[in-house]
């Protein structure tokens, strides 16, 4: 879908997409309905489901949505502080994070625990922050395909770049944290 090879509105159907791929039907339906929570495909009731198309620019739209509602609610923690709970929690996924870098390379293994990490952080901090319209319009939002945080796009061919990209995807992290600890809510943001 992301590359074209689906174009927008080519209908998807279980039963033919299974044979194609030599596979059950459960798989494909499972693979369908996480394409649908990410905005890939859309569901045509009992006829199974379609390509969504999507443009660069809804891409980056969408992303810096999540930009400008996740650094709120890093602002609001910065200002209001956060709890003991919340603090221990992100400093645990920060040192899941330093683990994860600190052999100098990524393997592909990696990446699913890289994703993990980084869904955890986004989802904690932005819980911890309290403001259901914002865990709400991020929601929404992460529909959008490749904007949620756990959307990542990586050349697996590359990984020694991806390496250096994801680290400084985690040392934000780390900046975003020291910034909230210290009270400084414009860095926190």
């Amino acid at each position: 879908i992301a590359s074209g090879e689906i174009k927008s509105g080519e209908r998807i159907a279980e039963i033919p997409t299974a044979a194609a791929l030599g596979i059950s039907r459960m798989p494909v339906r499972t693979a369908l309905r996480s394409l649908e929570q990410e905005g890939l495909v859309v569901r045509l009731g009992a006829r199974g489901y379609a390509a969504r198309g999507v443009s660069s620019d809804q891409i980056r739209d969408a992303i810096e949505v999540r930009g400008v509602l996740e650094g709120f609610a890093a602002r609001r923690l910065a200002e209001r502080g956060m709890s003991s709970e919340t603090h221990a929690r992100l400093g645990c996924l920060i040192a899941e994070g330093e683990a994860l870098f600190a052999t100098g390379r990524l393997a592909a293994e990696d990446v699913d625990r890289y994703a993990a990490y980084n869904q955890a952080f986004h989802d904690t901090l932005v819980a911890a922050a309290g403001n259901g319209a914002v865990e709400g319009a991020l929601t929404r939002n992460s529909f959008e395909p490749f904007a949620g945080a756990g959307a990542l796009a990586l050349d697996l061919a590359d990984l020694a770049a991806e390496y250096e990209h994801l680290l400084a995807a985690h040392r934000q992290h780390q900046s975003v944290l020291d910034a909230i600890v210290q009270g400084n809510a414009d860095e926190a943001e």
